[in-house]
């Protein structure tokens, strides 16, 4: 597989698909630029190589319709500034040829928004999947949806992959363009390499004790992950809204905590899988309980499965957070996907910061750490420990699905897989 330390890019152009979906405040500023920091390395590398880069990415969801809100117009000034050149920008990213072939080596152009076409995510636009028709117009769709990769392709020498976040989607810009290009000719951007080599240190190059902590609200959303991890894990912690499905389905009282009352029999069956496979199944034993959903909630700390009536789990209680620390402390690997509690109210910190304080502490200890999730992130942000880990992925979804043992277009289409 070529890579992108092997490539020539002098004289060439690259078209880069990279993930620049930034959050925009109301006046179309950039809050966030982590994503857009993230390419950099890679796209600047082509640039010192001598070769001219083509940038593609998604924004938003339009579904396939233009939506000016979510132009990467708008982002064009502050991906000039962080790459410390100009940067054009094609208004349509699929009639962006001649604005392509005009590119000298060093010289950067923008495309629009990719998603402003419904032949970027291939989905039939404005028919009902019950639709007779459906059928039909998704074949139809994807024959578009090649077209419209062939387009792209067009306007380059090579392709180069860099947004893990849309890896697990086979979209014309993060899949079918791959067809368009021989295997010397694509590889994945350093962001995806470094994404891609995180996952294997997780799956394939495990050092134990291994301990994986899933949060967030559902069962539901985690269950393919936590069945893939039982068979590797030493530890597993189970915390969040999830907390309380647990609860409820060994008999437990959970006032108006979040749950999923269609999952109690999964909960059950996940706790036997533990049992069974030997695995330290942590779940939360106290909660801190808000008497309602905001920030300056009366709270109190009450056993998680005996929530008073009127009142919510809203962040694990201490002696959780002990039990947390625990089975982290001493872990060789450590993945971390989803909080502790409502982490978004500085008050329902405390269970999330136990966790990222007992990574960090293990980290320094030699463990490898990735942490991966919106939520996850954005709890390692907000506790300034960012730096106390051993990698941060920016895939949600892509970093999911591949943890659940599922093959990722984006990289499959690279690697010829």
């Amino acid at each position: 597989m070529m890579t992108i330390d092997n490539y020539k890019f002098a004289g060439k152009k690259a078209i880069v698909r990279v993930d620049f979906n930034v959050p925009l405040d109301e006046n179309g500023q950039i809050t966030d630029m982590t994503r857009i920091n993230g390419a950099l390395p890679t796209l600047k590398k082509i640039l010192a190589d001598g070769g001219a880069v083509i940038i593609m990415s998604h924004m938003g969801k339009p579904k396939g319709k233009v939506n000016m809100k979510m132009s990467l117009g708008q982002i064009q000034n502050a991906v000039a500034k962080a790459l410390g050149t100009e940067v054009q920008f094609a208004p349509d990213c699929a009639k962006a040829k001649a604005a392509a072939d005009a590119l000298k080596p060093g010289e950067v152009l923008l495309l629009e928004n990719l998603r402003f076409y419904p032949e970027e995510e291939g989905k039939p636009v404005g028919i009902d999947k019950e639709d007779p028709a459906y059928e039909e117009a998704k074949k139809a769709m994807k024959a578009s949806q090649k077209e419209f990769a062939k387009t792209l392709a067009s306007y380059a020498d090579c392709y180069v992959n860099d947004a893990f976040g849309t890896a697990h989607r086979k979209h014309a810009s993060t899949a079918v363009i791959a067809d368009y290009f021989d295997a010397d000719n694509k590889m994945l951007g350093y962001l995806m390499e470094k994404e891609v080599k995180a996952v294997d240190n997780i799956l394939s190059d495990i050092k134990h004790p291994f301990t994986a902590i899933m949060g967030g609200s559902k069962v539901s959303t985690k269950i393919g992950i936590i069945e893939n991890l039982m068979d590797k894990v030493d530890n597993l912690i189970l915390c969040g809204g999830m907390t309380y499905t647990f609860a409820k389905a060994q008999g437990g009282k959970i006032g108006n905590s979040i749950c999923e009352d269609d999952k109690l029999d999964l909960a059950l069956d996940i706790i036997a899988q533990a049992k069974a496979k030997g695995v330290n199944l942590v779940l939360g034993t106290d909660c801190v309980a808000g008497d309602k959903f905001a920030n300056d909630a009366n709270q109190q700390v009450v056993p998680a499965n005996n929530v008073p009536d009127g009142w919510e789990g809203m962040d694990a209680g201490p002696e959780t957070q002990k039990a947390f620390a625990n089975a982290i402390e001493g872990a060789k690997t450590i993945l971390w996907n989803g909080p502790a509690g409502v982490f978004e109210f500085d008050n329902f910190t405390a269970g999330s910061r136990a966790i990222a304080e007992a990574i960090a502490k293990a980290t320094d200890e030699g463990a490898y750490s990735l942490i991966g999730g919106g939520d996850s992130v954005a709890c390692i942000n907000k506790f300034g420990m960012a730096d106390r880990v051993s990698y941060i992925s920016t895939g949600g979804g892509a970093l999911l699905e591949a943890i659940e043992g599922k093959v990722l277009p984006g990289v499959a289409a690279i690697k010829g897989e």
